[in-house]
């Protein structure tokens, strides 16, 4: 599945920056499970629809779910805060409350990674540098050179790899110590590359006088209805969450017992619960509306041009092509001719 184009990524980007701090926040300084459980939900979907489910699906279970597995483990080895013992190791106890918290410091992590995952689909390098590029010019340009760091260096370790393949010199040749030898050469063209490349960045950046004052930069965004219209949205679903995290729909506890606030279920705190749902669905849904909308337009542009022209009604202030309204349907299709005594006559 290739990416596919994205209503809420067509938004201003100060909207987007906006959504992503908010769930970023709220992910990695709330620990109360539900709201863990309806955040991944949120960017699995999103992150399915920005990069198809088989880069999500390899991505999580070869890099994000090893170390959640490894982060879940290591915090009730070492911690043994809790009064639930379950048994002993030579570390000491391993209490219930531990492993507990160690699954939940592990998910918060791993919703934190596919929530930034989705950030560097959306927040491309030319919407941060335009938020911040008159504020923090020097920083917002690191910044950006940061964010697509990762990327950038995959793409060019597969070309200098199809390179040293062509004169069998890559790390899939030869023994142990020739594959550490080749491993290192391609390693270091990387790095030559690198410093090249930021080099040549920073001379076109100054050539091109960044971070000068009164310097102006050219601009395709603009806030429109749709982005206030959105804003307003987001910023009503947040207010009811802030009250519902005021009340304590937000508050968990691990030690030395597990409390959960708003379990059970009440009225309010299902009312909070939800609206934090519509945030972390909202630019999922906001695609699924786009969908649904084009499909609508398809469906009509396809019905206009199926539509036999003579059964199409005439524009308001159009000309008639046919002056006279009362012929017959054959006389319709033959032109406006009919046929009297074997000869054609033009009907005017």
């Amino acid at each position: 599945m290739n990416k596919r184009s994205d209503a809420f990524s067509a938004c201003h980007p100060a909207v987007n920056f906006f959504y992503f701090m908010l769930v970023l926040l709220v992910t990695m300084f709330l620990s109360h499970p539900v709201l863990l459980g309806i955040s991944f939900l949120g960017a699995f979907f999103y992150a399915v629809r920005l990069k198809g489910w088989k880069a999500v699906a390899k991505f999580n279970l070869i890099f994000t779910l090893p170390a959640m597995v490894i982060v879940a483990f290591i915090n009730p080895a070492f911690n043994h805060y809790g009064v639930t013992t379950l048994f002993y190791l030579k570390t000491g106890p391993v209490t219930l409350e531990a492993i507990v918290y160690g699954i939940v410091l592990a998910s918060m992590l791993f919703i934190a990674i596919l929530w930034f995952s989705c950030y560097n689909e959306v927040m491309t390098t030319d919407k941060f540098v335009y938020l911040f590029g008159r504020v923090i010019p020097a920083l917002s340009l690191v910044l950006s050179m940061v964010f697509r760091f990762v990327p950038k260096f995959n793409a060019q370790v597969k070309v200098i790899r199809n390179g040293q393949k062509c004169v069998g010199r890559d790390m899939s040749n030869g023994k142990l110590i020739k594959k550490i030898r080749y491993g290192l050469t391609i390693l270091s063209i990387l790095i030559t590359w690198a410093l090249e490349n930021a080099i040549d960045t920073s001379d076109s950046m100054r050539a091109r006088g960044y971070g000068l004052k009164g310097r102006s930069s050219f601009s395709i965004y603009h806030f429109d209805r749709r982005d206030v219209t959105v804003t307003g949205i987001l910023a009503g679903l947040l207010g009811v969450c802030l009250l519902g995290f005021h009340y304590g729909f937000s508050f968990a506890q691990y030690d030395p017992v597990i409390k959960i606030g708003g379990i059970p279920l009440t009225p309010w705190s299902v009312i909070t619960y939800l609206a934090w749902t519509f945030i972390c669905f909202f630019p999922f849904l906001l695609g699924l509306w786009e969908d649904e909308s084009f499909k609508k337009l398809e469906k009509k542009m396809r019905m206009d041009r199926d539509i036999p022209w003579y059964l199409k009604e005439d524009e308001p202030g159009s000309e008639q092509k046919i002056l006279k309204t009362d012929m017959t349907f054959t006389e319709y299709m033959n032109g406006g001719k009919e046929t009297e005594g074997g000869t054609e006559c033009e009907l005017y």
